[in-house]
């Protein structure tokens, strides 16, 4: 295990862990954590042999919010001209794939953190919330953005007028995760959803990645011609004629990211 104070990277194989580690703080999002985690994927990025991270907490919290002692005080002036909540969005914007291990808490900017990775593996004891209305503001890190999309109108509504709290399993129900685990096991089975990632094409892993993205954030006709633009592009790679030959010859590929 290597890594900083605030965040823990621990590298298996193709696959990089991110562990949030301020746990007398529940892993409250504050500048030095965010910063930290920020510089992680900047590296991770940069690096060819990481095809998939995972980013998690302990098991009592994956994040328990933002540090409100960070921002009592501030002014609407000052809380502009601070660029922190952009890393929440360039977590979103993260070129390979990324999922969130939740164990406990992931409230306010950790679910905020949460949401900006792909996918989501929660444990039993997960909790999920937006309670930023009970103290006097709104999500600001993407969580009614990335609620509204996942949720859709209604359901985002309820949970952020509300600040209502949500379990693992409705969480599941609604949509905002993929797996439900006990809490003995949940990192693991993040660990082997992102294994099974992983061993995709990183390129085409990529093209995926943006082309859900930008589905997202357009309308159909132009989600339509952006994915085949991209379906093109992987024709000129490697690992295209890699997969396409081995299909035909009845073997494994082996994937090189070229």
């Amino acid at each position: 295990m290597g890594g900083s104070e605030l965040i823990l990277q621990e590298t298996r194989g193709s696959l990089a862990l991110l562990r949030l580690n301020r746990p007398q703080a529940l892993n409250a999002l504050n500048h030095a954590l965010m910063d930290e985690l920020e510089n992680a994927l900047d590296r991770i990025e940069k690096d060819a042999a990481i095809r998939a991270v995972v980013i998690a907490g302990s098991e009592r919290a994956f994040a328990a919010g933002a540090d409100i002692k960070e921002m009592d005080s501030k002014t609407s002036e000052q809380m502009s001209a601070d660029p922190h909540l952009g890393r929440w969005d360039k977590l979103g914007a993260f070129p390979k794939p990324t999922i969130a291990a939740v164990s406990g808490f992931a409230l306010g900017g950790g679910c905020e953190l949460a949401l900006a990775c792909d996918m989501i593996v929660a444990s039993e004891s997960a909790v999920f919330g937006q309670p930023e209305i009970l103290i006097g503001v709104i999500p600001g890190a993407g969580g009614t953005v990335r609620l509204a999309k996942a949720l859709g109108k209604q359901r985002a509504m309820e949970l952020v007028l509300t600040g209502r709290r949500v379990t693992a399993r409705e969480a599941a129900a609604l949509g905002l995760v993929n797996r439900v685990a006990p809490v003995e096991s949940y990192l693991d089975e993040a660990l082997k959803l992102a294994e099974q990632v992983a061993a995709q094409p990183p390129l085409a892993a990529r093209a995926a990645k943006t082309s859900i993205l930008h589905a997202l954030d357009v309308g159909l006709s132009d989600a339509l011609s952006a994915e085949r633009r991209l379906f093109w592009e992987l024709f000129d790679t490697e690992d295209q004629k890699e997969g396409m030959k081995a299909f035909v010859e009845k073997r494994k590929a082996v994937f090189r990211g070229r």
